[in-house]
């Protein structure tokens, strides 16, 4: 059974001998490294960085069901994207828009 499966996964359309498997398999490295940077400052957060990754996540994820074959891998990693992107996004907001200290807003 297990062979079966294995066999199954070789021969798929988007299984490890093609590109659509090995670009979203290393695009994990992306979500990977954001991950790592929930522990980083929220002023260290870029915009700009963090709106890109959720918006690729979000287009690519619609884009990954649309396709033939459908591409889970894909699918995953850019939800997975849009996810860890939408995140540091709402930690670097409250940061910059609803921090306080001693009643002052933080601003820098």
């Amino acid at each position: 059974m297990a062979a079966s499966k294995i066999q199954a996964l070789w021969n798929h359309p988007a299984g490890p001998k093609t590109i659509h498997f090995w670009a979203p398999t290393f695009k994990w490295g992306i979500s990977i490294a954001n991950v790592a940077d929930f522990s980083k400052p929220p002023e260290k957060i870029s915009y700009p960085q963090q709106t890109a990754v959720t918006f690729t996540g979000l287009i690519w994820s619609r884009y990954s069901m649309v396709i033939t074959p459908k591409n889970w891998n894909l699918f995953s990693v850019n939800v997975a994207m849009a996810g860890t992107g939408l995140y540091q996004l709402s930690r670097k907001i409250r940061h910059d828009y609803y921090s306080e200290v001693q009643g002052v807003p933080v601003k820098e």
